[in-house]
């Protein structure tokens, strides 16, 4: 089959001195990351230190909080996604997010599942231009061939990986710029993690993609950069050392970051 491939171009995305507090409490503490296109971007660091708060500040998740308070900057191509000019709408179409469990709508049938967003962002497509699209995502997430005979049933009866690529395929129906997944094969088994992870390597060429990830192996895998986020005795969550994940790994720049990727704490 000829895949049909997004008309969107990549996209790098940065934060730039990116504070955020929930009510009182300082959870990030200016934050600035280049996430460059056409990669795959690991945040890494332990449990509590801001990687996922951090992950929906990226595509204005953070404000869907009513204690929630930001500051700085998120530039996608250069604009800031926050700017008074740039719909909310905009933002949740070009950066995609997928979460840590599966969210599928579950009486939905996988078909339906697929093209469900693109009712959201309002765009008009023809039943043939969805056909086309529900086997152009579901093949780039790497379920086509598991689900073809089947679309019209429901997605909640899929496997715990299958229904996370299902929801990856969603993610890719309205053509976004960005892919943010939040621990997506946390819940999985070996199989689907390793599924998960060959189609993020496939799609880091047409998406560019930020992963929070626990699992160090899974970071050295899968991503071309890394961040390593820490919070230390109270204080807010700060990046110690960023850079390629194989100089993150191999020659880390600050015993913290070495410490925490050869397992000594975390």
């Amino acid at each position: 089959m000829q895949r049909t491939s997004p008309s969107t171009s990549l996209a790098a995305l940065e934060g730039r001195a990116v504070s955020a507090w929930f009510g009182s409490h300082k959870v990030l503490d200016r934050v600035s990351l280049t996430m460059p296109a056409g990669a795959v971007t690991a945040l890494i660091g332990p449990s509590g230190c801001g990687k996922s708060t951090f992950l929906r500040i990226l595509n204005r998740m953070h404000e869907l909080v009513p204690s929630a308070a930001l500051a700085g900057e998120v530039l996608l191509d250069g604009e800031d996604i926050y700017a008074p000019s740039r719909r909310l709408i905009d933002a949740r179409r070009e950066i995609g997010m997928v979460f840590q469990k599966p969210n599928p709508f579950p009486a939905m049938s996988i078909y339906d599942n697929v093209v469900a967003g693109l009712k959201l962002t309002g765009k008009r497509v023809s039943r043939s231009e969805k056909d086309g699209l529900v086997e152009s995502c579901l093949s780039r997430a790497g379920l086509w061939k598991e689900v073809k005979d089947r679309l019209r049933q429901p997605g909640g009866g899929l496997s715990g990986g299958q229904q996370q690529r299902l929801c990856i395929a969603r993610s890719l129906a309205v053509m976004p710029r960005v892919l943010l997944m939040d621990e997506p094969c946390s819940a999985l088994d070996p199989t689907s993690t390793r599924r998960i992870e060959e189609t993020i390597g496939e799609l880091k060429s047409e998406v560019t993609i930020v992963i929070v990830t626990h699992n160090m192996q899974q970071a050295a895998r899968v991503s071309d950069f890394c961040a390593f986020f820490l919070a230390e005795q109270g204080t807010p969550g700060h990046i110690v050392e960023a850079g390629p994940t194989t100089a993150i790994f191999e020659t880390p720049q600050d015993a913290r970051t070495s410490d925490y990727v050869h397992g000594r704490f975390g």
